[in-house]
């Protein structure tokens, strides 16, 4: 088997180098090494494919390559052994059709004004002219939202003790040093021990929510854990509480984390270019007073923000990895089982081809052409595309919308935004530093974008 070119570097320093710098780093690999590059993992092949055309064909040969869910094991450790990424066959393909119930249909309508309205509680809390920073505060927003949607918890001290639990768990392990010493065994300090303690707090809090469910039997509720409550799976036997538990893990994760991580990220472009803003206002003005959120969503111009966000700095660098399982060819290369296989999602966003200055924002890029799956796919793609992706624009539009329409807010410093690698996801370095002068002028003719209490 001969495979494609790739640096020599001992993997360990790579990954060093990737943290250091993800978007340089990977910039400067496909500028040297083009659409496909192969990184050794000790024996193990990891091949990195850039190409739309290369990503097709992982995405569709279902039979000699799979995506298994062993390769997805580092994330079980807060997801549980039996969340959906840890899943195969006809058991996945069920647990992912029934956590697709919950994001379709009358409900997301009913959705679309809670976000509104907790978006609109939690901005009116910052003081104007006192510098925030928004990444941690849209968090808590996405968080909640997450935790309201999967588990139709509001209030109490068990929503608290999970909401404090899960941000605690996002943000454990972010930094390098964190990386460092989690191969340590350094006692109560070690960061590995300390999300061992997460893990053990957070799954003991939905065990008991789990057991009070069943005990209660309420059939009216629309929450995704109630759905899976009463599911059944592939066989018709209902699910055990360990298997429901496991499955909400990554919907509320992905809840705080991503759309949290792809919402900051496009406040940060929003006020960084003034044409891009004055364009969305005036977009948002369009619908009026006390627009219905639903009509928020199908705005041109902010799902072309949002997309934009999405393609400059992806929320997920890279697809869930496949293996190659039977000897298979892929872009001119053949490769023999045991080799893996993974989308770069960030360098299929680069390439000159598909998108002419890929380092500048410009939105209207997705008003002049339609991607194809394989060109544009900030949540993955294939059987293991991200099942909340489309839950993630819809709450990033609905956001952004309100803090847009009802806030006026500039950048504290114009310095450009850096990321920094934690995990999965590219956060924003500094969490977009932002100071608030007040409501916009014209709010003072017209009902907010969200008016009643919370």
């Amino acid at each position: 088997m001969k495979l494609p070119p790739g640096p020599k570097t001992p993997f360990w320093l790579l990954i060093l180098q990737f943290e250091a710098d993800p978007f340089g780093y990977m910039d400067s690999i496909y500028k040297r090494y083009g659409d496909i590059v192969t990184l050794m993992f000790g024996s193990t092949p990891i091949v990195y494919v850039s190409s739309p055309l290369g990503i097709k064909e992982i995405f569709t040969n279902t039979k000699e390559i799979a995506a298994r869910g062993e390769l997805n094991q580092d994330f079980a450790l807060m997801t549980g052994n039996q969340g959906v990424l840890q899943l195969d066959g006809l058991i996945h393909k069920n647990r992912r059709k029934l956590l697709m119930q919950g994001f379709h249909g009358a409900r997301m309508q009913a959705c679309a004004r809670r976000i509104c309205e907790l978006t609109e509680k939690i901005m009116s809390k910052q003081v104007v002219g006192k510098p925030f920073v928004a990444y941690p505060i849209i968090e808590d927003i996405t968080l909640r939202v997450g935790i309201e949607v999967v588990m139709g918890l509001r209030e109490g001290e068990r929503y608290e003790k999970i909401k404090y639990l899960f941000a605690s768990a996002l943000r454990i392990g972010q930094s390098l040093i964190d990386k460092i010493l989690g191969e340590w065994d350094l006692g109560r300090w070690s960061p590995q021990r300390y999300r061992l303690h997460l893990r053990q707090e957070l799954f003991q809090l939905l065990s008991a929510e789990i057991e009070e469910r069943r005990k209660q039997a309420d059939s009216s509720r629309t929450d995704m854990l109630s759905d899976l409550i009463f599911a059944c799976d592939e066989t018709g036997e209902t699910l055990s509480d360990e298997e429901v538990r496991d499955l909400v893990l990554s919907p509320i994760f992905a809840a705080g984390d991503a759309s949290g991580t792809a919402i900051s990220w496009a406040l940060y472009w929003i006020h960084s270019i003034r044409d891009v803003r004055l364009r969305l206002l005036d977009e948002l003005d369009s619908l009026g007073e006390n627009p219905d959120p639903m009509s928020i969503v199908g705005l041109p111009y902010l799902n072309a923000v949002c997309n934009e966000a999405l393609r400059i700095y992806p929320t997920q660098l890279f697809a869930f990895p496949r293996l190659v399982e039977s000897t298979v060819e892929v872009m001119g290369y053949e490769f023999n089982p045991g080799t893996i296989l993974t989308g770069n999602i960030y360098s299929i966003h680069q390439r000159q081809d598909l998108y002419p200055e890929p380092k500048e924002f410009k939105p209207e890029r997705f008003l002049e052409k339609q991607f194809s799956p394989y060109e544009f796919l900030p949540f993955g793609g294939g059987s293991r595309v991200c099942i909340g992706g489309t839950f993630a624009l819809f709450e990033m539009k609905l956001v952004l919308a309100t803090i847009l329409a009802n806030y006026q807010l500039e950048l504290v410093s114009k310095r450009p935004e850096r990321p920094k690698f934690g995990g999965l996801i590219c956060y924003p370095a500094s969490g977009v530093k932002m100071v608030m002068h007040g409501r916009r002028q014209h709010q003072e003719q017209s009902q907010p974008l969200v008016v009643g209490s919370v």
